[in-house]
Parts: structure tokens; C-alpha cells; sequence
């Protein structure tokens, strides 16, 4: 067999939850919003999540993508992205004239104004996260004098205190759990005085789908993955399935699909990340349908009903519209 189920009665199981989670929701939903009211131009600093398909779609809408603000003339509007930026980004804004639309995910504000708290206490502060994911970057910008990050073990036996009795740890929101006990721990031991966020920063879509992923391992010989590669949380879901012991595989959409690894294969576990559009979700059903997958089945009990408010000058815009 070359490729699909040859037999034809091959079976998909979708985890659920699985793709846009609320902050990405809102995400979306802002920029969208703020091409309806405000019009054209309109940018975007760096991608507003990231998935290529839905920046892909908004720009075909007329929505300009720059990599800094230098490349927005000035007076111009502006979205932050929902990965959050640091206190000098805000200020280049403001020296620029521009007009922010700030569409930073809620709960990475929530470590923001952590990073800021311990830094103002004293502490040093240990970022567990990907040195170079926007994410960190805008963490790191609100104390960088006082946050070390590490993305390993390694980089916690290295680490060398000033006052390893005042420290604190912060985490990335999409991180793997498994990886994140085990740093945590590890600093733990290391400095037993060591305080922390009083919830888990790692985000509740993340922990969500991370648990489905784990669940569907158990039904699935292998798993696909519909996410962009610098998708963190998207990685995150191959490495959950694959210390399952199951092989995963990270897809942007149909044509990242290897017909070796249908082969001899039964049943195919699908999710998405966080970023990932449910249409693409689809289009992979409707492919394997092809391939001799025509059963389908879900997984999964959880139900998610979070939702973000949208920033005041939208809020107030969209209220007025329709008042």
C-alpha cells in the first residue's frame, strides 16, 4: 500500500478541544473589527497569531504585516499581535504617533504584570520558555535587567544567582506541561525558596489541548497536527503525542500529508493548535475521506466558553454602531 486505507474502512478521530482558543478568537476578531470601523491602512506588527493561513486571509483583506515599527508611517494605526510586546515597543508607538489597538492575549498580560511585580520586589525572576518566541521577548522586555530564561534542564544547573533565596519563576503560556513540571521541579530543588505565579501561567487552552492529545493517543496509531511550524503550542501537541509513544506530525494542510505515513495505518488521530483554523481541520477530513478514512469520530468532553472582552476603543466603536 502506497498510501491511505486501501480497504477503505479507515477511521479519523478528532480531538476535542482542538484550534482557536479565545485568545486567538480575539485576536482575529480586532483586527477584523478595526478594518470594518477604522478602514484601510491598517498594520499589524509581526503575525497576529501565528498561523499563516489566517494571516494569509487578512491580508489578502488589505491588512499590512510589517516585522517592526519603523515600517509604519507615522500617525498610522497600528495591532499589537496577541503574543504581547515589550514597554519599548509601546514607547517606539507613541514616539511614532501611532494609534495601538492592543490585541495581546489576556492571559499573557497576566505574566506581564507578574514579570513586573516580582521585578519591583526584588526578585530574579526565571522566564521557563523559548528564548527567541515573541512571547518571551515581550516578557522579558518589562524586566530584563531581573529575568534569566531557560528552555531545559541544562540551562537550570547552569543558572548563578546574585540571591538564590529571592527568586521567582514565570512561565511561557504555551509550553509543554511534562517539560514545565520537570524545570520547575528541577528549580525547585535547586532554589528551595523559590516563589511562584499563584495559577499556572501555562494557558487553560493549552493544558486543554495537551489532555486531548494524551487522551487520543490511546485510539490513534498516529496523529496530525494542523498548526504552522512557529506555532509553539502546535509543537508543543506533536511532542505530547510522541512521548506517548505515538508519531505525530505537524501540518500546515494537505499537501504537508506524506502518504507513507498512512501506510498500513487504521485508525489517524487529527487536532489543531490554537492558532489553527477549524476550516483547515476539515479540509484534512475530507482528504483521508479520500484515502479510505471515511469514518469519523470525536474525542473529548471538555467544553471551552471563555471568552475575552475586546479592547475599550473597539468595545466603545462596536457599541456605538449598533446603538
Amino acid at each position: 500500500m502506497t498510501s491511505g486505507n486501501s480497504i477503505g474502512n479507515g477511521k479519523v478521530v478528532l480531538a476535542s478541544p482542538r484550534g482557536f482558543c479565545a485568545g486567538v478568537v480575539r485576536a482575529i476578531d480586532i483586527v477584523n473589527l478595526a478594518l470594518e470601523i477604522y478602514g484601510r491602512p491598517l498594520y499589524v506588527r509581526r503575525e497576529i497569531v501565528h498561523n499563516k493561513y489566517v494571516v494569509n486571509e487578512l491580508r489578502e483583506r488589505g491588512v499590512i504585516f510589517v516585522t517592526e515599527l519603523e515600517e509604519v508611517p507615522e500617525g498610522c494605526r497600528v495591532i499589537f499581535s496577541a503574543h504581547g510586546v515589550s514597554p519599548d515597543v509601546r514607547k517606539g508607538a507613541v514616539q511614532r504617533g501611532l494609534k495601538v489597538i492592543d490585541a495581546t492575549c489576556p492571559l499573557v498580560t497576566k505574566v506581564h504584570y507578574e514579570a513586573i511585580k516580582y521585578a519591583r520586589e526584588g526578585y530574579t525572576i526565571i522566564l521557563i520558555g523559548h528564548q527567541d518566541h515573541e512571547e518571551v521577548v515581550g516578557t522579558t522586555g518589562e524586566a530584563p535587567s531581573a529575568i534569566r530564561v531557560v528552555g531545559t534542564l541544562g540551562d537550570v544547573e547552569r543558572l548563578d544567582l546574585e540571591n538564590p533565596a529571592k527568586v521567582a519563576y514565570l512561565t511561557q503560556t504555551t509550553l509543554s506541561l511534562d517539560d514545565t513540571r520537570e524545570i520547575i521541579a528541577r528549580l525547585r530543588l535547586k532554589f528551595p525558596l523559590i516563589e511562584g505565579p499563584a495559577s499556572e501561567d501555562i494557558c487553560y487552552a493549552t493544558q486543554n489541548r495537551q489532555g486531548a492529545v494524551l487522551d487520543l493517543a490511546h485510539h490513534a496509531q498516529i496523529i496530525l497536527v494542523v498548526g504552522s511550524q512557529n506555532s509553539s503550542n502546535s509543537r508543543r501537541l506533536v511532542e505530547v503525542s510522541e512521548s506517548s509513544g505515538v508519531p505525530a506530525y505537524l501540518i500546515d494542510d494537505i499537501e504537508d500529508i506524506q502518504p507513507a505515513w498512512l501506510e498500513g495505518i487504521e485508525v489517524v488521530g487529527l487536532t489543531a493548535g490554537a492558532s489553527a483554523p477549524e476550516g483547515l481541520v476539515q479540509r484534512v477530513i475530507e482528504y483521508l475521506r479520500n484515502l479510505g478514512y471515511p469514518k469519523v469520530e470525536t474525542l473529548g468532553e471538555i467544553v471551552e466558553d471563555v471568552e475575552f472582552a475586546l479592547p475599550p476603543e473597539l468595545a466603545r466603536a462596536t457599541s456605538s454602531r449598533t446603538s
